[in-house]
């Protein structure tokens, strides 16, 4: 832990009254803080602390560090700066949680980082948020925009980020968007982009399915495709459907596409492909239908907390089609593969009606 005399420089530091010895401790200590178990300690202890504070998510440390680089942006001192920059290097994410408490007492410069003392560049630094392959991942934004991603999905987004609300997406999320008149919530995903002031509405944009889905909910969402001016306007419960330069949009029931935000794995006449591209997500598998003739067929169920195998048992009980699960295999780079889910069309079973 830091004694008396350590905490009052750095106060002195941070309030801008430290003399030129006292600063030159201050610096030399932050910018060897990753060896210093004491600065470390103190830091944390400083912010556990207090019984009233729970210890933010990483949402929330952005949201509020996004405020401080507002409130501060203005300071002169290139020494802060300077210091700022160094605790950037040295501590990255985990100075965000340890140096918060600092940062809301006295202002230190945190929203610029330094290329040399005497030239400043503010410079936008990029969170991701990621969503492994077979999970689902709840995000808060700054702004308080809420939503989810899906599995293999990511979301980046750059602070500071309430006058600037873009975000690029590669997969699949469901968005809250809360209402900014002033500020637009947009949405890139490969050339196309979502534009939106308000609404709650699903976007799925794998860059390996080579389309992008928009259903919305509620609210209105303008859909601009490979970076042109003219927009397509979306109204609540209809879906949009952007493949090979064409684009389609069409009703449907949002409350199908919200499903797996509550871990619900819904089909609703889905067509076998679609089926099979969801349940390689959903539970990180590889799916191949063996038979052409299946991508006729379309299916609905609701799953919920359901295991890969009931699926298929259930896929297999309702549908003229028989299912093979084969184990992973080691690779000859040493790399585990999938699970691999053939289906196949069953012999001597002929249904009139592919629609099950």
């Amino acid at each position: 832990m830091l004694n008396h005399t350590e905490i009052d420089q750095i106060e002195k530091y941070i309030s801008g009254t430290a003399d030129a010895k006292e600063m030159a401790f201050v610096e030399s200590l932050f910018s060897h803080g990753a060896e210093n178990d004491g600065l470390r300690n103190q830091l944390k202890a400083d912010w556990e602390g207090d019984p009233q504070k729970d210890i933010p998510s990483d949402e929330i440390l952005n949201g509020l560090l996004d405020r401080v680089h507002h409130l501060i942006r203005n300071k002169e001192d290139q020494k802060r700066k300077l210091l700022a920059y160094r605790i950037v290097r040295t501590f990255s994410r985990v100075a965000a949680t340890l140096f918060l408490p600092l940062l809301l007492a006295g202002g230190l410069t945190i929203g610029y980082l330094m290329q040399s003392p005497e030239k400043t560049i503010e410079q936008s630094v990029s969170s991701v948020i990621h969503a492994p392959m077979g999970s689902r991942v709840s995000f808060n934004l700054p702004d308080g925009t809420k939503g989810w991603l899906n599995s293999g999905s990511s979301l980046t987004h750059s602070f500071p980020f309430n006058s600037n609300r873009n975000v690029a997406l590669n997969g699949e999320a469901w968005f809250d968007v809360t209402p900014d008149q002033q500020h637009p919530f947009e949405i890139s995903a490969g050339k196309s982009k979502v534009k939106v002031l308000g609404t709650s509405f699903n976007v799925s944009a794998y860059q390996d399915a080579q389309y992008i889905e928009v259903v919305l909910q509620q609210g209105k969402v303008e859909f601009y495709q490979n970076n042109s001016a003219e927009k397509i306007t979306m109204a609540p419960s209809q879906k949009l459907v952007c493949s090979n330069g064409k684009v389609e949009v069409s009703a449907t029931d949002p409350s199908k596409y919200e499903a797996w935000t509550e871990g619900k794995l819904v089909f609703r006449g889905d067509n076998m492909a679609e089926v099979a591209r969801r349940i390689e997500r959903w539970y990180n598998v590889k799916v191949v239908l063996a038979d052409k003739d299946l991508e006729n067929y379309s299916f609905r169920a609701t799953f919920e907390d359901d295991s890969l195998e009931e699926v298929m048992r259930l896929l297999s009980l309702t549908s003229p089609i028989d299912y093979k699960i084969a184990p992973r295999v080691t690779k000859p780079d040493g790399t585990i593969g999938k699970v691999v889910v053939s289906l196949y069309k069953r012999v001597g079973r002929k249904s009139n009606n592919p629609k099950i």
